[in-house]
């Protein structure tokens, strides 16, 4: 029996099941032998090893397929600790799961969609029979009504389980919703029953939730576990953070965890997946939290769409409350193409811009920072050809444009609102994904007209815009400012300021797709487009 069986309060690093989403898993030996040994070093009380699958353990990740794969990992277990994985209720097959044996995993820990908290319980009554401490995590469970979580609290008293944790999947929670239902699980529970909270950082509140839960259940006598990860690390935004637990539970209620031992895992492990890999608050998380959405809804239209915040936050906002929680990718779409295909007449606006550019040169100041770089020798192709210049998604000041053409509105907004004197003055051609209705001044050109899909990040503003001249009979056409995604955001743009499209810091890739998409456009327009560039550009090739 480990010795926080008699502890009123623990705390959980879910580092490794949590971070497994990440990583997809695959931590490497090294970093889930050395975790784990410093996790045992810092008194950690519960100790998250990983998931239990379906499928047979690959060396040096957190999938595990039986409690023995996680031997190889243990340098030795201590009876101060208590070793836990996770399996979705539906997703493991427990008659694969073999009798305890304490050589690895004390417990598991069962999770449970909202609605489902019968079935989870089963699932958790025969991981019981065969010996195994039994922790349950109510997912969503801000969805339960007070009837829900009457319910769920006579469920779980039946089987008298180790403990049962809310979770707030969407990190949606605020105070008087974790007060609400700790409050009514601490009084219909049965005394022994410690209660969990595992919370997600989608609003900035998880610490502050994580503290606010200790604090409803310190004057009473129940249980109480607090899940945590090293540096938040964990699907989406996050989770509360290990570090942070560690001195505020040290501090404010005399625990005795090791900050060295956690400084030392963070220093020694965690580095390399944060210099690598992205997780923690971000605006489109915020968004997640709002609109109570599942993450992979967040990551479908950052992956596939470099979505901007205000597009994400009306495409959440068209789908039903049921269907946020869910991740329907043609659903998602199809509110996607919804949410950018708006149709108007455009073929005013196309006669008007023909009449003015047919047959003439176009130069093209695109966003890159060769068009400041190179500022006094395109000018001086400007001074001498007298060509229509127009500017690609940006202001680049010292330029003097005819156009400003826009794909994204929060390109469209950032130049209305710093550079209003530029902007004002200027014609504009937008497509319909930013406006229906034009201003004053104003061109609008469907989206679809232009557009052409096949690549993950299908609008690239020049090349749409090198469409729609070919469109309107311009034969002839220079540009800079066509550069490619440097690993440095200031490297890449002439404006430091300007609104990224590459959140995901994946250059090489789009680099890759615009090189194609630039490609399928020269063997398209051949014969009536000639491109000239004006400053050097990998795509130039």
């Amino acid at each position: 029996m480990s010795s926080n069986d008699t502890k009123k309060l623990e705390l959980l690093d879910c580092t490794l099941r949590d971070g497994a989403y990440i990583v997809d898993a695959h931590f490497g030996v090294a970093a889930i032998k050395g975790i784990l040994k410093k996790l045992q070093e810092s008194n950690m009380d519960i100790i998250e090893c990983g998931w239990l699958k379906d499928f047979e353990h690959e060396k040096g990740t957190t999938f595990y397929h039986v409690p023995s794969d996680v031997e190889q990992y243990l340098d030795g277990k201590n009876d101060r600790s208590t070793y836990v994985v996770m399996i979705d209720w539906d997703r493991y097959d427990v008659d694969t799961l073999p009798e305890y044996d304490g050589k690895s995993i004390d417990a598991v820990r069962v999770v449970f969609p909202y609605g489902k908290h019968k079935e989870g319980i089963a699932v958790g009554r025969k991981i019981q029979e065969k010996g195994y401490k039994v922790f349950y995590q109510a997912a969503n469970t801000l969805a339960y009504k007070e009837e829900d979580l009457l319910d769920l609290a006579n469920e779980i008293n039946k089987v008298n389980p180790v403990a049962l944790s809310v979770v707030d999947t969407f990190g949606a929670m605020y105070e008087e919703d974790l007060e609400r239902i700790v409050n009514t699980l601490h009084e219909h529970l049965n005394p022994e029953i410690k209660l969990g909270f595992h919370s997600h950082n989608n609003q900035q509140l998880s610490f502050a939730l994580s503290m606010h839960f200790v604090k409803l259940l310190q004057e009473t006598k129940r249980g109480v576990i607090v899940d945590a990860s090293l540096c938040g690390m964990g699907r989406g935004a996050g989770n509360a953070t290990t570090e942070l637990m560690v001195n505020f539970l040290n501090r404010k209620y005399h625990c005795n965890y090791d900050m060295n031992a956690i400084m030392d895992a963070i220093d020694m492990y965690m580095e390399y997946f944060q210099e690598n890999y992205n997780w923690g608050y971000s605006t489109p998380y915020f968004i997640a939290g709002m609109y109570c959405t599942h993450v992979n809804n967040i990551a479908y239209l950052q992956k596939n769409h470099r979505t901007n915040s205000r597009d994400m936050y009306n495409i959440i906002e068209s789908l039903s409350p049921d269907d946020r929680k869910k991740y329907d990718y043609d659903l998602l779409e199809e509110k996607y193409l919804e949410n950018q295909d708006r149709i108007v007449d455009d073929q005013k606006a196309l006669e008007a811009l023909q009449e003015v550019m047919s047959g003439k040169e176009v130069v093209l100041i695109g966003p890159g920072k060769s068009s400041l770089d190179d500022q006094k020798k395109v000018k001086e192709y400007i001074a001498k050809r007298h060509p229509i210049v127009i500017g690609i998604n940006s202001v680049i000041e010292g330029y003097d444009f005819d156009y400003l053409f826009f794909i994204s509105s929060v390109r469209y907004d950032y130049a209305k609102e710093s550079f209003a004197e530029i902007f004002n003055k200027t014609p504009k051609i937008l497509l319909s994904n930013i406006k229906t209705e034009p201003d004053e001044n104003e061109y609008i050109i469907n989206f679809n007209r232009v557009i052409k899909r096949g690549w993950e990040h299908f609008d690239n503003a020049i090349v749409t815009c090198m469409r729609l001249l070919e469109k309107i009979h311009v034969h002839d056409i220079a540009v800079t400012g066509f550069d490619c995604i440097k690993e440095k955001y200031n490297e890449t743009y002439a404006d430091p300021f300007l609104p990224t499209f590459n959140p995901d810091g994946k250059g090489e890739q789009l680099n890759q797709e615009i090189y194609d998409i630039f490609s399928d456009f020269k063997r398209m327009t051949k014969d009536t487009v000639k491109v000239t560039f004006l400053s050097e550009s990998i795509f130039d090739r």
